[in-house]
């Protein structure tokens, strides 16, 4: 069983340097001649590329093999009043980034934020949710990169959890393959629990993602290790590892809030629970010092199981 763990979109080890700058639309529409607004873009957008690249470097060179793209990569990317053709402008930069990653087998993939909900009520959110997974799905293909996956929510309960199942099922009928095939569902903190989540994914036959600290804000009773078997299933068909969401909580155990760091005797606890499954898979570690949390984790488990075999920097094997 091997375990590599990752991080999420910022590195604190690389000071000042960021692939998620942005403008705001109120600036962008204060720009008055369309030169200047599509210079903005262009030189933020060119900005986040290079600095996506220092990451990414960043990353081979400490032997990070797992990493979240930040959906703040292109600035009004999807916007509708703003609608404009980065995909020509960048397409150089794009296969560029898409080469360091094939190049150094990265795993990349992305979660897009909160806000977009499939199985909502209202007709608006759900065109937006569609534009925006279109985006994601441009972005993989852009990059020349065909394993990328993006990590969603249920999302709404409004009418109740049945309804709202019903109406993912029904709503994502209408969503492009390109989107479709690039799905992964992930249980929540708050409403669509592990099992909510599985015969969703069962039904869809989209692979899902388990956050363990989201079972333990909302769970049903139901016994984890025994549905993890189930769980990675759901990715038979896949040509990636499964892969999981780790963070440990700000405050007390049920605190949805991320705290800065791992807690490694409850990591380490997780994944000696695993061992009888014996299958590998991928981490990615949700936590406020991002990279710097990996690397403390990676510290903390090394004290706690010398035993454990260590592949490299950020992977090891029981």
């Amino acid at each position: 069983m091997k375990i590599r763990l990752g991080y999420v979109a910022i590195s604190l080890g690389l000071p000042n340097v960021t692939s998620s700058s942005t403008v705001t639309y109120t600036y962008y529409q204060k720009l008055f001649t369309k030169e200047k607004k599509l210079n903005k873009l262009k030189q933020i957008t060119l900005s986040n590329f290079n600095d996506l690249k220092k990451i990414l470097e960043y990353n081979i060179k400490n032997k990070i093999h797992f990493y979240r793209l930040t959906s703040k990569l292109i600035p009004l990317a999807t916007h509708p009043d703003v609608n404009w053709d980065y995909r020509k402008y960048f397409d150089i930069e794009l296969k560029s980034i898409g080469k360091i990653i094939n190049e150094n087998n990265i795993r990349v993939d992305t979660h897009p934020d909160q806000f977009n909900v499939i199985n909502s009520i209202n007709k608006n959110v759900v065109k937006n949710t569609m534009r925006n997974l279109i985006f994601h799905a441009n972005l993989f293909k852009d990059i020349d990169y065909p394993l990328g996956k993006m990590v969603i929510h249920v999302g709404s309960g409004v009418g109740g959890k049945n309804k709202a199942l019903k109406r993912f099922i029904e709503n994502i009928n209408y969503f492009p393959k390109e989107v479709k095939t690039k799905i992964l569902i992930e249980n929540d903190d708050k409403t669509f629990s592990v099992n909510d989540t599985l015969s969703l994914c069962n039904n869809l036959h989209i692979p899902m993602v388990l956050d363990v600290h989201h079972y333990i804000c909302n769970n049903e009773g139901e016994d984890l290790f025994k549905l993890l078997p189930d769980i990675f299933n759901t990715w038979k068909n896949e040509r990636i590892l499964p892969k999981i969401h780790f963070s440990s909580p700000k405050n007390s155990l049920t605190d949805r809030k991320h705290a800065d760091y791992i807690n490694g005797e409850d990591f380490v606890r997780f994944i000696e629970g695993c061992k009888m499954i014996n299958q590998s898979f991928d981490v990615m570690i949700e936590a406020k010092k991002k990279d710097l949390a990996l690397f403390n984790l990676v510290s903390s488990v090394k004290k706690l199981r010398k035993n454990w075999k260590w592949i490299d920097s950020t992977t090891f094997e029981l």
